[in-house]
């Protein structure tokens, strides 16, 4: 199976440290953020990664190279303009194959286990949702017996944050045209279909998309 990691932010919350570095390099208990999520893929048995990027994303190239040195393959798809996440993933897709693969926020830092991930037959989508974080009061989705709901009038308490974690079929992302588009619609349409499956990690995550919560994620990697 391979992953995707999700790299083409501009980090417009993270400035001043992001106006001569892409978020995904900023340093997380000595090494770059991205490199928690390459190793942690390795150990789980993904060793070939497909890496969005746009914004500063030569330097992402420079630093990881074709990913030999981290043990993993990597193969890079760059962006002439911002595609948001669905618009990256589609055009990343060619690289990706018609195989279910794993996707991963790059702004994400988490101790989650990937080796967990699986998709059950027919699903279109399995995805990890967390409690929300304090920043964060409203969720996205509901949880109900393993599999994802849109949360409707009066539940949105109920609703628990997508985690940017998760494991996707292509086949979600049939019919999509090119250029700028987000995913959150692709899923909402396929959990009012019953084609989403998912799971609560209760395990540390971090939105890492302020220098505060850079520098909390920067002493918890230096507890691990």
């Amino acid at each position: 199976m391979k992953a995707m990691i999700l790299a083409a932010g501009k980090g417009e919350r993270m400035r001043p440290l992001t106006l001569h570095t892409p978020k995904p390099l900023l340093p997380v208990g000595g090494k770059p953020l991205i490199q928690w999520h390459i190793e942690r893929l390795a150990r789980a048995g993904l060793r070939e990664l497909v890496i969005n990027h746009a914004w500063l994303g030569e330097q992402l190239e420079a630093r990881l190279g074709d990913g030999t040195s981290l043990g993993v393959r990597i193969r890079w798809s760059a962006e002439d303009e911002p595609l948001e996440t669905a618009g990256g993933i589609r055009r990343a897709l060619p690289l990706l194959g018609e195989q279910p693969f794993v996707l991963v926020n790059g702004d994400v830092w988490t101790d989650f286990d990937f080796a967990r991930l699986q998709l059950p037959t027919g699903m279109l989508a399995h995805l990890v949702l967390v409690d929300n974080p304090p920043f964060k009061a409203a969720g996205d989705f509901l949880l109900q017996g393993g599999r994802i709901a849109n949360p409707g009038a009066g539940e949105q308490a109920d609703a628990m944050t997508y985690s940017g974690i998760s494991i996707l079929s292509p086949r979600l992302f049939d019919g999509l045209g090119e250029g700028p588009q987000p995913l959150a619609p692709l899923l909402r349409r396929a959990a009012e279909q019953g084609l989403v499956s998912g799971e609560r990690h209760t395990g540390c995550w971090v939105d890492v998309g302020t220098p505060e919560r850079l520098q909390q994620v920067d002493q918890l990697a230096r507890e691990t």
